[in-house]
């Protein structure tokens, strides 16, 4: 079983660690993370040519190192050697998962290829009782719920529209049996203008199953507000701010 949900929430999920003096999804910013006390990481994952699961957002390093090269296009020991500044590299999932093992990972699969070498990533850190994996892409979310049956998965876009639809029709049996596959529903605050987490919407999917996180919020105003409101998880690029306004901080 996933031990991924404990404690209890409210949690806050450091969004690609704590990136103020460090490159984003780095070691150096996930280190930062846990020594502010953060001890959910979120992550995204690609993977390389030869099949490594890499910690990486985009799809390429234009943004994050200045270099046009395509992750997937590259074999592990070339992408391994190239500098996203302060001396740090881009990690391998599986050397991340070994070397904070008291993290928990919340990790968005970016690509269709990238969803088996994750999956091998972490069986073979021993690591799925402590993350969730997680796609827009309902086939990758199935695709890797399949391949590891016991780890936890949040909802996929798919899921996501269809939930809202139920729960805006007040279809609560229907809503349990569509969230039924995950344990989280992740979500903007808002989308295109429609409030999507009130207080109404997170208690609907509370009592469907899930909890439910909020992404990306970084002004502690607006965090406070969502706590307020009963959101299990608060995914932020400033955990340091998020951290001491948990009641368990208190």
């Amino acid at each position: 079983m996933s031990r991924f949900l404990t404690p209890a929430p409210p949690r806050v999920l450091a969004h690609r660690g704590l990136a103020l003096g460090a490159p984003e999804n780095s070691m150096m910013a996930f280190i930062a993370a846990v020594d502010a006390g953060a001890t959910f990481l979120e992550t995204d994952v690609h993977a390389t040519a030869d099949g490594v699961a890499v910690l990486a957002h985009d799809p390429a390093l234009d943004r994050v190192a200045g270099r046009d090269l395509v992750i997937e296009q590259m074999l592990w020991k070339d992408l391994s050697a190239v500098d996203l500044g302060q001396g740090e590299t881009v990690p391998g999932l599986r050397e991340a998962l070994l070397a904070l093992p008291d993290a928990k990972w919340n990790i968005d699969l970016k690509s269709d290829a990238a969803v088996v070498p994750a999956v091998r990533a972490v069986v073979e850190a021993k690591a799925a009782d402590r993350v969730l994996l997680t796609s827009f892409s309902e086939r990758r979310r199935k695709q890797a719920q399949e391949l590891l049956p016991a780890v936890a998965t949040s909802a996929s876009q798919a899921i996501v529209v269809r939930a809202l639809a139920a729960q805006r029709l007040g279809l609560h049996g229907r809503l349990r049996r569509i969230l039924e596959p995950v344990v989280a529903l992740q979500v903007p605050r808002r989308h295109k203008g429609i409030e999507i987490v009130t207080e109404r919407s997170v208690a609907a999917f509370q009592r469907a199953g899930v909890e439910v996180h909020v992404w990306t919020i970084n002004e502690p105003a607006e965090m406070q507000e969502l706590l307020d409101i009963g959101v299990d998880g608060l995914v932020t690029d400033r955990c340091d701010l998020a951290l001491p306004l948990l009641p368990s901080a208190r």
